[in-house]
């Protein structure tokens, strides 16, 4: 049982990193902050909520994993190579493209409730 728990203490320990150490990691804990904020105001769906708590957790969990990629790939060489670059990019890449599908999904739930609080 002390492993067992000892992995959650491992997880918040690079949770925690990410948290302090990583810009990106940052900014999307602001937007999820803007979005939750906005989720309550909008008064959005069980389903709604559902669909953003997914694209939120995906989205942070996704930078995590970038961010392991980039230190996994820093780790192995410090030297330019092409397939780091390419390792890494790609990781990036994975965030960018999961990131503009959320902001898509994002305003398919909000801009019907934002367009019918204008008129």
């Amino acid at each position: 049982m002390a492993k067992f728990l000892r992995s959650f203490k491992f997880a918040a320990q690079g949770i925690t990193h990410c948290m302090k150490m990583e810009r990106n990691f940052k900014i999307h804990l602001f937007m999820a902050v803007l979005v939750i904020i906005n989720g309550f105001i909008m008064k959005i769906s069980v389903i709604e909520w559902s669909i953003i708590i997914i694209l939120l957790g995906g989205m942070l969990a996704l930078e995590l994993v970038n961010t392991a990629i980039e230190r996994m790939v820093d780790l192995a060489t410090e030297e330019f190579h092409l397939l780091a670059k390419q390792a890494k990019d790609t990781a990036a890449g994975a965030v960018l493209v999961f990131a503009i599908a959320s902001a898509v999904i994002g305003l398919l739930i909000f801009m019907p409730k934002w367009l019918m609080m204008l008129n």
